[in-house]
């Protein structure tokens, strides 16, 4: 190596820093003075920091300028609305409760309710709003079983907290007079508990806020009402079921994406349309394939290809897709288990009936 072309040299113009001698301290002095490394400004941050020169802003203030800048999303505490506009004269209303649980588990055969929220109120069957005043039941209940750790951890609710307690049926009997549908996000989950612990839910008509609107197709980027409420730019406090049905209730009052309407009243038509169950009996082995990625589910038990449909319309079109694409236009006769409201959901069975294609 040629030591002779390597050459230092200091260059007088160029900053320099002062150096800033450490201070000794104890260890928790230095972590908290420990600050994160300036950010340089984006384009209009002067203009939001000059707003509040000197001022201690509201906060609604600050949210609001930041909602305006392309660099910040806010989001606000989802609050409850337990008064909506009052209802108009000649609408029609349809009396609603949203309802949601907290259990010891996931098993309706094993575990037990722990927690059990309704929200009633009517909503305009034209609009698809809320109207009027929310009335609202939260109780807790002794499963009469120690509440696993996971479960805590998830729900906040101890063992401790619930020691003694019982829902009130008396309360709940009340809410549920003249009800026309009850709502829930998982209803396949949450009903088989429901009726169990209070069977006069079994003869109440529900839909299913998860599974009977199609959010993915909705522009969502998940089903989870944690997420459908960021989404709306509302966070809370979730795994209480109170907290839940508040969020579900604003979730629901606001216009679908891509549909028409809001997703009160979209669930508000499904319920009086039925679904299907149906089993592609006999289907060819190599049609596994192409009826899975149409979204077809395997029974283990009863060894079929399985799915649901939504409508006349949607039972229409999919036997037409399966005589062309699986049964090659021959013949077939297929299981069908149809469901209405008041069964859709409940761990009891439809009415089976045998469709020919």
């Amino acid at each position: 190596m040629n030591f002779d072309q390597i050459d230092f040299a200091f260059v007088a113009d160029l900053p320099t820093q002062a150096v800033r001698r450490k201070k000794r301290g104890t260890r928790a002095g230095k972590l908290a003075t420990t600050a994160s490394p300036p950010v340089a400004p984006v384009q209009g941050d002067t203009a939001v920091a000059s707003h509040f020169q000197g001022v201690a802003p509201e906060p609604e203030v600050m949210a609001n300028l930041l909602d305006g800048h392309p660099d910040y999303r806010v989001l606000r505490r989802l609050k409850p609305c337990l008064e909506w506009p009052v209802a108009a004269a000649g609408q029609v209303l349809c009396r609603v409760v949203l309802l949601d649980t907290e259990t010891t588990g996931l098993d309706p055969l094993g575990d037990k309710i722990i927690e059990l929220a309704l929200l009633r109120v009517d909503v305009d069957t034209a609009s698809g709003l809320p109207v009027g005043p929310v009335e609202v039941y939260d109780g807790l209940e002794d499963p009469g079983i120690p509440i696993p750790l996971e479960i805590e951890r998830i729900t906040g609710i101890s063992s401790a907290m619930v020691q003694g307690q019982r829902l009130d049926e008396a309360r709940i009997a009340q809410m549920m007079e003249g009800v026309d549908l009850v709502l829930a996000h998982n209803a396949a989950f949450d009903r088989p508990f429901v009726e169990a612990r209070l069977g006069g839910f079994g003869h109440k008509a529900w839909a299913c806020s998860l599974a009977d609107i199609q959010w993915k197709a909705q522009g969502r980027s998940s089903a989870k009402l944690e997420s459908l409420a960021l989404e709306m730019g509302y966070f809370y406090d979730a795994h209480r079921a109170e907290m839940d049905c508040h969020a579900l209730l604003a979730v629901l009052a606001c216009p679908l994406p891509k549909s028409p309407g809001t997703g009160l009243a979209h669930l508000l038509q499904t319920a009086t349309q039925p679904s299907y169950r149906l089993q592609a009996t006999m289907a060819p082995f190599e049609a596994k394939d192409l009826l899975k990625r149409r979204g077809y589910r395997w029974n283990v038990e009863q060894k079929v290809w399985t799915t649901r449909l939504e409508g006349e319309s949607g039972l229409l079109a999919e036997s037409e897709w399966l005589r062309a694409n699986v049964y090659d236009g021959r013949a077939a006769t297929l299981q069908l288990e149809k469901l209405d409201a008041l069964t859709r959901y409940s761990s009891r069975s439809g009415t089976w009936v045998q469709h020919t294609l």
